[in-house]
Formats: structure tokens, C-alpha cells, sequence
């Protein structure tokens, strides 16, 4: 890896960067409104099922059969396009990152392997059932096949999101000095371990947000046209609970990730925070005047201006207790003592320890060259001692070590804020469509009271009324809960910079030995490529929506 390090220029390391994060931020545009699209088509056809079971009248079975194929229409659309820019994200693996590859295919090549023979070819055999095997199978054949589609696209998240928190927070492995790779130790370690548990838990949870948000969209804009609107008013009822209740969940498991990414990734939690100097009693900051486009001079330890804070809700976020200790970016580079006793090494530290592991390793594959048994375990001895800083010998310079703390700081509050807000929009929509007595009088009242319930949108049964506003709003909704769950994922990677895998190995190690001009070449490419394929989707789908369910 010294070689490699050493001939690779840095606009191959960028442009490597850039291509990856052009190809996984395309591609979480179709994921989540794949498994959010699951939830609801599956509840759809499960009404379907129960009516048809009850012996309900043919105009009410027809209504949930033909609402469930639409939404499963819409669904097929996106599965399509999640799945092409799928597999173009796994090869880069191994064109871009190569050497990271090599280091970890072992562990990381598990996963995704498990993903493509168990999940993906689950879910595409079920998918098919769902689309063509209507009249061909019984109904509840075709509802578990609905279902089993769900699940396995739900299950090919799984296994991917594993081998991200794997890279997050590297467990059940152990580097062979022999091999020069990370061998698995323990599959069951890195299949189940926390950071990939709640990983899951929150992606999945907020993809169900997309879906929900996808579905009160169309149904409203069905609504503002006067256009099936039996559909709209059914359908905004469904994805009303199922998105209040993921906006509930999300915000619950955001939680449970923000402490693990305080144990585990404690510089990504000070960038988010613009933490530069920690201590006990620390606040959460709602916000502050960061400049977006400068990394903040965090060394003088001056907090940004204009900063206004929950008082010690960070601490709590941070360590479940309103006065515990959270370190700042300073506190991390230059060393700290924990309130347990133990001391955190400075960047200075970690650096000359990984040195000497890498320097020893390279001592002890020289002596098993020379047969020098007895030096290639002193050697190996010395490696073993200092393996736990081995990244940090790739790190020339402390600051190397800080994430853009303005990037991480603004996604941190953009998917936060946006987050609040869908919990807002979930819940006035749930009450409005589902008339609950009390809390849909008081919201009427109060909506009236400040102007914002002048003109009303009723169904075909004058059950649910909506005020025009809100439909508009719940159009505007989509790009607003997409650009939340995108900044979560800038947070998630940006904020874990300069490793490719946390404390093992920087970014600058893992790439592919290429010209830049070949990387940015197929950057390009990439870029028209899945901005057309966008396009295409978009307009597939928006004539879907247009032409509506095959009565």
C-alpha cells in the first residue's frame, strides 16, 4: 500500500471520490421510494385481500384491486431504475478501489455477495409473481409475493447497509500480515453488530418516510384536479399513518445513532456539532453562522457567531445523560483524558504509532523473506502493539484528520429540520383525513383562527377536507423529504472523512492505481447517463400518474 500511496496524484483520489458520490446519491434517488412503495402497495393489496375474503361488494374489491396495481405500477417504474444504478455502485468497488478491495474483500465481498444471491434473486423472482401472475395465482399467493418483493428489497438493503457500518465501525476481522488482507472472524460480529443494526433501523425507517410522502403527493395532486378521488382520499389515509409513524421511528433510531456515532465516530459528531472545544454540559446547536464554503479556523477554539443551542441536549443525544462529556474537534487532535480515567492518544500520537506498525510490518514480511523466524515475530510482536493506529500512518498532517465540518454541520441540520417538519406535515394530514373528533376540531379552529383554512378539498363521501394549501404543500413535500434523507447519507459519509474505513485505512490508500483523466472521463459519462435515465423516470412516471388506475 506504501507503493501505491506514493504514485497516486490527488486528482485521482478526488475524482474517485466524486464518481463514487455522483453514483450513490443517483442512486439512493430510487432506493428509498422502492422500499417506501413496498409498504404501501403491500398494505393496499392486503385491504384487497381481506375484502375479497369478507365477500365484499364487487365495487369495493374492484376500488382495492385497481389501486394496488397502481401504486405496484409505480413501484415496477422506480424498482428498474434502483436496480441499474445499483450494480454500476458495486463495480466501482473494484475499478476505482481497487486496493481498498484487496485489503477487505474478504469481509466486504460477503455482504454484498449474500445480497445478490439471496436478497436480490428473492426479490426478483417474487416481482414477477406480482406483476404478471395476477388471475394466474390464488390471492393469497399473489399478497405473499407482494410481500416477499418488499422483504427482499428490504433484505438487499440490509446487506448492503452491513457492509457500511462495517466500514463505519470495522468488527470481527483480523489483518493478516501474511496475506497483507482483513480476514472475517466472525460473520454473525459483522452481520449483527450495533452500528449496523441501527444503521439499517434508520435507513429503512426514513425510505419508508419517501414512499409515504410519494403517496399523499399524488393522491393530493389527484385531489386539487378533481380526479379519482375515492383513491386520493383512501391513499393519503395510508401513507399519512405509515409516514407519521416512520417520522416518529426515524427520529427514535436518529437517536440511537447519534450515541453510537459518539462512541464510535466521535470526530463526525464534533463536526456536525461545529464542537471545537467539548466538556460536560454541552448544548445542541439549532444554529449558527458557519460559512458554508470555508473550513472554520476550529484551532482557536472561537465558536461560530450567532450560535443558539438546546441546552445540554447534546450531551444527552451524546451519552444519555443531560451532563455528560462530549469531546470537541481539538479535544480529539491534541489528546484527552475520559471521564472514566483513560486517555485518548493526540493525532501527533496516533501517527507516530501507525508509522511504526506500518514500518514493522514491512520488517516482518522482509524477515519471513530471509527465513529470520525469530526477527518476524519480534517484528510481528511490535505490528500487533501499534495495529490499532495502522491508518494514521497514511496521515501526513493532523488537519488531514477534521471532516468539512461546514458540510457536515449543514446536512446534520437539514435532515434534522426537515425531519421535524415531516412529523408536523404527517400529523395535521392524519388529522385532517382521518376526521378524529377532538383534535380535528381543534386543528380547524386553530387553522382558521390564523387564515390558513379558508377553501376546503372534500372527497366523494365528504369525510375528509383539506385545506388547498396543504395539497400544494404536500406536492412540495417530495424534494423536501428527498434533500432529508440525502443529507443524511452526506453526513454519514462526509462526516467519517479521510477514512474509507475508520481508523484502518484513509481514503488516499484505498484507490485504483488510474490517470485522473480516466476517472473523470467516466465521471462525466456517469453524470449524463443518470441524469437521462432520471429524466426518463420522471417522465414514465409522471404519465402514469396522469393517465391514473385501470378502472
Amino acid at each position: 500500500m506504501k507503493e501505491i500511496l506514493l504514485s497516486i496524484d490527488a486528482g485521482t483520489i478526488d475524482w474517485s471520490r466524486a464518481q463514487f458520490a455522483l453514483t450513490a446519491i443517483y442512486h439512493w434517488l430510487f432506493v428509498p421510494l422502492t422500499l417506501g412503495l413496498a409498504v404501501i402497495m403491500g398494505i393496499c393489496e392486503t385491504i384487497y385481500y381481506k375484502r375479497c375474503k369478507r365477500g365484499a361488494v364487487a365495487a369495493e374489491t374492484d376500488f382495492w384491486l385497481s389501486t394496488s396495481k397502481f401504486w405496484q405500477r409505480l413501484f415496477g417504474i422506480n424498482f428498474a431504475m434502483g436496480v441499474a444504478t445499483g450494480i454500476i455502485l458495486e463495480f466501482e468497488f473494484g475499478t476505482n478501489w481497487s486496493n481498498y478491495s484487496w485489503l477487505v474483500g474478504d469481509i466486504f465481498g460477503a455482504p454484498l455477495a449474500i445480497e445478490g444471491i439471496v436478497a436480490f434473486f428473492m426479490e426478483s423472482t417474487f416481482v414477477a409473481v406480482m406483476f404478471f401472475g395476477w388471475k394466474k395465482v390464488s390471492r393469497g399467493f399473489h399478497l405473499a409475493s407482494t410481500w416477499l418483493t418488499g422483504i427482499g428489497a428490504t433484505l438487499s438493503a440490509w446487506w448492503i447497509l452491513v457492509a457500511n457500518a462495517w466500514m463505519q465501525h470495522p468488527v470481527g476481522c483480523e489483518f493478516n500480515p501474511d496475506t497483507m488482507r482483513n480476514e472475517m472472524t466472525s460473520f454473525w460480529e459483522v452481520a449483527l453488530s450495533p452500528a449496523a443494526v441501527d444503521k439499517f433501523l434508520h435507513t429503512v425507517i426514513s425510505a419508508w418516510i419517501i414512499g409515504a410522502v410519494f403517496v399523499v403527493a399524488v393522491s393530493c395532486w389527484y385531489l386539487l384536479k378533481q380526479r379519482h378521488t375515492q383513491l386520493a382520499v383512501m391513499s393519503i389515509r395510508i401513507g399519512a399513518v405509515v409516514g407519521l409513524v416512520a417520522s416518529l421511528g426515524a427520529a427514535f433510531t436518529g437517536h440511537i445513532s447519534g450515541q453510537d456515532v459518539a462512541k464510535m465516530q466521535p470526530m463526525k459528531l464534533a463536526a456536525m456539532e461545529a464542537l471545537y472545544d467539548g466538556g460536560t454540559d454541552q448544548s445542541l446547536t439549532l444554529v449558527a453562522l458557519l460559512n458554508p464554503l470555508e473550513q472554520p479556523d476550529y484551532a482557536s477554539g472561537e465558536e461560530p457567531p450567532l450560535k443558539i443551542g438546546m441546552p445540554y441536549f447534546l450531551s444527552f443525544m451524546a451519552t444519555n445523560d443531560f451532563h455528560g462529556y462530549v469531546p470537541g474537534v481539538n479535544d480529539l487532535l491534541n489528546g484527552y483524558t475520559r471521564p472514566d480515567g483513560t486517555r485518548e492518544p493526540s493525532a501527533e500520537e496516533k501517527m507516530a504509532s501507525g508509522k511504526l506498525a506500518i514500518g514493522a510490518l514491512q520488517a516482518y514480511r522482509q524477515a519471513k523473506k530471509d527465513g529470520d523466524e525469530a526477527e518476524a515475530q519480534r517484528q510481528l510482536q511490535t505490528f500487533r502493539e501499534h495495529e490499532q493506529y495502522f491508518g494514521y500512518g497514511y496521515v501526513q498532517h493532523r488537519s488531514q484528520l477534521v471532516p468539512n465540518i461546514p458540510l457536515t454541520f449543514w446536512a446534520f441540520r437539514a435532515m434534522v429540520g426537515l425531519g421535524c417538519l415531516l412529523i408536523l406535515f404527517f400529523g395535521l394530514v392524519a388529522v385532517l383525513a382521518y376526521q378524529m373528533p377532538f383534535l380535528s376540531v381543534f386543528t380547524r379552529r386553530l387553522l382558521s383562527a390564523i387564515g390558513l383554512m379558508p377553501e376546503t378539498h372534500a372527497d366523494v363521501h365528504g369525510a375528509t377536507r383539506m385545506p388547498r394549501w396543504l395539497l400544494v404543500a404536500a406536492i412540495v413535500m417530495v424534494p423536501l423529504a428527498y434533500i432529508a434523507s440525502e443529507s443524511g447519507w452526506l453526513v454519514a459519509e462526509f462526516g467519517r472523512q479521510p477514512w474509507t474505513i475508520q481508523d484502518m485505512l484513509p481514503t488516499w490508500a484505498s484507490v485504483s492505481d488510474l490517470h485522473s483523466s480516466s476517472v473523470m472521463l467516466t465521471f462525466f459519462l456517469f453524470l449524463v447517463l443518470f441524469t437521462t435515465m432520471l429524466a426518463v423516470e420522471i417522465n414514465i412516471m409522471l404519465k402514469q400518474i396522469k393517465k391514473g388506475p385501470e378502472l
